[in-house]
């Protein structure tokens, strides 16, 4: 089975510090792959409000998570602050991939990568919408 291998852009422009809490390890004391999402997805909630919206009102549409893929580094560990980078690449009619990158604070280890496909979503009428103009704004390549 061929491995997962996810290419990120060069710079991600958001960044934030988390840390690792007893909650986040699994039975091998290191961080759970079902922690690891939802680390990502806490981080992704700021980034989301450094521009000033909610996942539920960009632009006054919801987003979706339509896919994700990860790729482990290595392992993290109780006690560490993990920084996680995002970013936005493949903008398509509909949504985009948002990228990132944990890395632990302390030694710069790479912990893993990954993308989250994200579509944008009417809840008033239950449909996809096309991506808001204004949001693609924040991102001169897309």
């Amino acid at each position: 089975m061929a491995r997962i291998k996810i290419e990120l852009p060069e710079s991600l422009p958001f960044s934030t510090e988390i840390p690792l809490y007893v909650e986040h390890m699994n039975h091998g004391n290191h961080l759970d792959n079902a922690r690891l999402l939802s680390l990502v997805s806490e981080a992704r909630v700021r980034w989301l409000k450094s521009m000033g919206y909610g996942e539920l009102n960009i632009e006054g549409l919801g987003i979706i998570v339509a896919d994700a893929a990860l790729q482990y580094l290595s392992e993290a560990f109780h006690g560490e602050t993990m920084v996680v980078e995002i970013g936005a690449d493949d903008f398509n009619k509909y949504g985009c991939d948002v990228v990132w990158r944990m890395r632990d604070k302390a030694s710069g280890r790479d912990v893993a990568r990954g993308k989250h496909g994200i579509v944008f979503f009417d809840y008033d009428v239950r449909k996809i919408a096309p991506a808001p103009e204004g949001f693609r704004r924040h991102f001169p390549s897309a």
